[in-house]
């Protein structure tokens, strides 16, 4: 795996509530996106290199969210909750100049996309999404969270997963090298995602901050988002392996609430841009252009 490269930019944002650690990577004048990383409670670096093949053409904006990453404060100790991230959401595509706004969220990150659009809709939140990427997004509701959550620890107590976890023990890596021991016992601790464990390569490592993560989900409660979503009305692009531990009826939902199609990738689980990012990143790029597109003039 190539390595991550340096930001074009990065610093910490001052119109937050707590500082959130941010960085850019693309051409400046190129047009911008919002990159939302999964979790929660996580990083934006483990969605890279990979998804810097946006950055191509956009101007791509990350940044850790509130209580992981570079983004963690002692502040952080009280609860942070799903309308922290939203309200954060917006300050930073404020502050960060990523106008006209578009969203590109993966996983978490793109249930917080539209937890966002929903903000939005109801007058809570700015500035107002041009455009919605959500590849794999978590969840919409309780009951996929639990379907997701059951399938999830099935695929990681698998024979499969238990015999790859067993060669590791036993192939004295550890004590020749402690730094790819602790990569492979990593990528082994989310093999379960992938439609194929052995695709687990290549992966850069992170932590989810338990405590955030917890807290998030918690706020939610036994959320269900299928009718907020239908009066939300912004050009989107919704992508979801097939082989997901995330139930594909929950993307399917939400591509029929925002009235688009669900872009199913075959042989492909939770983590697109490592699996098939032949069949990822063609559709999407394509379909951000068109957001970008300018109207016709009409006469």
């Amino acid at each position: 795996m190539p390595p991550i490269p340096p930001p074009r930019a990065d610093g910490f944002t001052t119109s937050t509530e707590v500082p959130l650690y941010w960085a850019e990577y693309g051409d400046a004048s190129a047009p911008p996106l919002l990159l939302l990383h999964g979790g929660p409670g996580a990083s934006h670096e483990y969605l890279l290199p990979q998804m810097l093949e946006l950055a191509r053409d956009h101007r791509v904006v990350c940044y850790d969210q509130r209580g992981g990453g570079r983004s963690r404060h002692d502040e952080d100790r009280a609860e942070i909750g799903w309308r922290n991230q939203v309200h954060d959401a917006g300050l930073v595509a404020t502050e960060l100049s990523v106008h006209p706004l578009t969203l590109v969220g993966y996983s978490w990150g793109g249930l917080l996309a539209l937890l966002y659009a929903i903000e939005c809709n109801a007058g809570r939140a700015q500035p107002v999404p041009a455009a919605l990427a959500l590849v794999d997004p978590a969840p919409i509701t309780s009951a996929f969270r639990e379907s997701f959550e059951l399938e999830f620890a099935r695929r990681q107590s698998s024979p499969h997963i238990a015999a790859m976890r067993a060669k590791l023990a036993a192939s004295g890596l550890r004590e020749r090298d402690a730094d790819a021991y602790r990569q492979r016992a990593f990528e082994l601790s989310v093999a379960g995602y992938f439609a194929d464990p052995h695709r687990a390569v290549d992966l850069t490592p992170f932590r989810v901050t338990g405590r955030v993560q917890q807290s998030i989900w918690k706020s939610l409660g036994q959320f269900d988002l299928g009718e907020s979503l239908r009066s939300v009305h912004i050009p989107s692009f919704v992508t979801h392996g097939r082989q997901d531990p995330i139930p594909l009826a929950s993307s399917e939902t939400v591509a029929r609430a925002l009235d688009t199609e669900c872009l199913v990738l075959e042989d492909c689980g939770h983590v697109p841009y490592v699996e098939q990012p032949a069949s990822l990143f063609p559709p999407l790029l394509a379909f951000l252009r068109g957001a970008e597109a300018p109207l016709p003039n009409v006469f």
